[in-house]
């Protein structure tokens, strides 16, 4: 999560709090990437689960990425099938049964 010190009103106590929050693993502090031009890198961050019924995204905001632009891009096929697969399960549930009622339909008119 992003936190401004300066919406909370009170910048002082606010600065104190976060303070005792990274102090005791709460938060964790994230500086400014920057390339060698001094220019901001943007920067993504989630916490995936790993279980035997598929990943599980549980934390992190949704990426847009149409409101970033790249001069850089993914080349591998397997890397590509990987980033477009869905990190909620649920979804990843939905497109399986569908792709299994699918083929049991191909499978009937045939």
């Amino acid at each position: 999560a992003v936190v401004s010190t300066q919406s909370t009103g009170e910048e002082t106590k606010a600065k104190m709090g976060l303070k005792e929050c990274v102090t005791h693993e709460l938060l964790q502090a994230y500086p400014v990437q920057q390339d060698a031009t001094g220019q901001p890198v943007a920067q993504f961050k989630f916490t995936v689960l790993i279980v035997p019924n598929g990943n599980i995204r549980i934390n992190g905001g949704l990426f847009d990425p149409t409101l970033c632009k790249s001069e850089h891009s993914v080349e591998d096929k397997d890397i590509i099938e990987l980033l477009a697969q869905s990190a909620n399960r649920k979804t990843a549930g939905k497109k399986k049964r569908k792709k299994a009622k699918t083929a049991a339909e191909e499978a009937n008119t045939n």
